[in-house]
Order: C-alpha cells, then structure tokens, then sequence
C-alpha cells in the first residue's frame, strides 16, 4: 500500500501533463472564466525526468511483487504424491527426515517436514546393527506404524527391508500389502533399478506408491564392500541414468539419490518429471533427506561429508543426565516443590 501511496504525485502530474494545454513558456495555463486564469511555469525537462523517474519505481515495485507471488510457497495443509510434483514443479525444494517413533514423528511432522520416511537405518539407529540388513518386516511395520499415528501432515514412506522384495514379485507385493494395511504408510522405498523392476510393476499394479533408490544402495552394502560415493566411473553413471528413466516410466512417484557427484545428481533431475530427492548428491536435485538422528546429533561417530548436524544432542542429553544423576546422589532431587 504504502508504494502505491508513493505514486500518487506522478499520477496527479501525469494527468495534468496530458489534460491541459502546455505553454510555449513551459507551463500550465488553468482558465476559470473570461476574466480569471492561473498560469504556472515549470521545467519540462525537470517534469519528464520525474515521471520518468517514478514510471521505474512504479515498474520495479509491480515487476518484483509478481516475483514475490510466483515464488511464495503453497500452504499444503496433507502432503500427497501429487504434492510432491506440484513442488518440482514450481522449484519448491522438499524436505525429508527419517523418524521411527510416535514421539519423534509427532516433533517432526510438526516442524513442516514434507516427507517422513521410516527407513530401515531403524536397523543401525535404533536397534544397534552394523548394517540395514537384520532388520524385519515386521519391526519395520511396527516403527510405521508408531509413526503413522503421530503425524498430521506429513507424506510417510516406508522402506521395504532386505530379503522382502529382491527374489519374487509375489513376494514384493506381499510385503508392500502388509505394510500399507498394518501400519497405514501412504507408501513404500525400494532399493535397485531393472534387477528389481518386475516387483516393482506389480506393486504399482495393485495401487501402492513406489519411491525408487539409486546410487549407494546400503542393503547391497556387502556387494560394493564399501560405503563411498558410487556412480564416479562412465558405466555405472549411466546405468543409473538409465535406471532412474525406467523407474519414472514404470511408475514411481518421486526417487532417491544416495552418495553420487552433484553433477551426476542433477543431471538425472533435470531428465526426469519425478522429484528427485537427495542424500550426499548435492544442491542440484529437487529436495534432501538425513537421518533424524544424526541430523540433530544424537549420534557422534558418524561424520560424512554430507552432514550437517543442527544440534548437538548427544552432548546435551549427557550433561543433562548426568546432572540428573548427581540431583539424585545428592538428594536434590525432588525437592519440596516436586512432591505431594
């Protein structure tokens, strides 16, 4: 309001300037009956620039209020699929966190996480494993389902675990069916491109959504021996290009890129519709995810480079157990304020 008060000046000159004859003096000649007229004189010049002046303003102020309407976020009041192409598409980044507890989902759904996965990393943050591996359908159903029941808006997906979809499409979809009915996931993450293909077909025949994954895949962590980048030589950077093109044809809703170079990682976004969401693949793919944990620092041995860590709460919950401990010992705790 306050920038089109601005203009009203110029506009009211501006009226003049064309509604009334201008002098050979440079001014405006304002007659109000055979005997009684105003003359002013004024700087052409000094007018036109002026007009000229706030014609920009007036240019600048409308042309970056559009830009302002065009970029401005869209209030999504229940994230869907459909939510997540309509964000690629208007360049809003999406953001995912991993949680596996009612408690955590419910801080995290809370805070406008778009996408909540219930990953298999429950295997190593949670229950302590080496590797995603040991963990099992049925553990995993019981972390989405804690989940489900603490968010409100969030997107949850939930990661099929190693050894319930690789062999038999039947089985995939056995397993994806059981998490949808037992735990109320609004989708399923798998891992691999064509090897996994026909399993992936026909859980998408029967209504499931699929997140597909590609790069560093960790439940093939004992085939590659090793958790570094992966995609860094010609051949299997384009397999993964080619993998990721038939995962989006086959009908996945949106794709995870773990741990391959940025440039790669981008190129693959900018080649497919689906959103492409990214974990160690850089700033060039359409949103990122970490693990809850290690973003909020609850683990300390984990450091990739990837990682940017917002909190360090494996120091704070130590020191504050520890006081804790020392409050008991000392019997300051509870105090008379804290009993009946």
């Amino acid at each position: 309001m306050v920038g089109y008060l601005a203009l009203i000046p110029s506009a009211v000159a501006l009226l003049v300037w064309s509604s009334y004859r201008v002098t050979r003096k440079a001014g405006i000649r304002f007659t109000f009956g055979p005997s009684l007229s105003l003359q002013i004189s004024f700087d052409k010049n000094k007018i036109i620039s002026h007009l000229a002046l706030h014609k920009n303003r007036f240019n600048t102020f409308t042309a970056s209020k559009r830009t302002i309407m065009s970029t401005a976020k869209k209030d999504y009041k229940r994230i869907t699929t459909k939510s997540l192409f309509d964000m690629k598409a208007n360049g809003e980044k999406i953001s995912m966190l991993t949680a596996y507890d009612y408690t955590m989902a419910k801080i995290v759904d809370s805070a406008g996480v778009d996408v909540i996965l219930v990953g298999d990393s429950a295997s190593n943050v949670m229950a302590g494993h080496e590797t995603t591996l040991p963990i099992t359908l049925d553990q995993m159903i019981y972390h989405a389902s804690s989940v489900v029941r603490g968010i409100e808006r969030a997107l949850v997906v939930v990661d099929l675990p190693f050894g319930s979809y690789q062999s038999d499409p039947k089985e995939a979809l056995r397993s994806a069916i059981r998490i949808m009915k037992e735990s109320g996931g609004h989708a399923v993450k798998l891992e691999g491109g064509s090897e996994i293909k026909e399993s992936i077909k026909r859980i998408l025949n029967a209504g499931i959504p699929v997140m597909g994954h590609l790069g560093l895949t960790p439940q093939s962590i004992y085939k590659f021996g090793t958790y570094t980048v992966r995609a860094k030589e010609d051949a299997e950077a384009e397999k993964l290009i080619e993998d990721a093109k038939l995962l989006e044809r086959i009908g996945c809703f949106a794709l995870v890129l773990e741990k391959i170079p940025a440039a790669l990682a981008e190129k693959v976004a900018k080649s497919i519709s689906i959103p492409v969401i990214g974990i160690g693949a850089g700033g060039g793919v359409d949103g990122q995810v970490l693990v809850l944990h290690d973003m909020i620092g609850m683990t300390h041995e984990f450091s990739p480079r990837f990682l940017r860590r917002y909190m360090n709460l494996y120091e704070d919950m130590t020191k504050a157990i520890g006081q804790y401990v020392d409050d008991v010992k000392s019997q300051d705790f509870p105090n008379a304020n804290e009993q009946y």
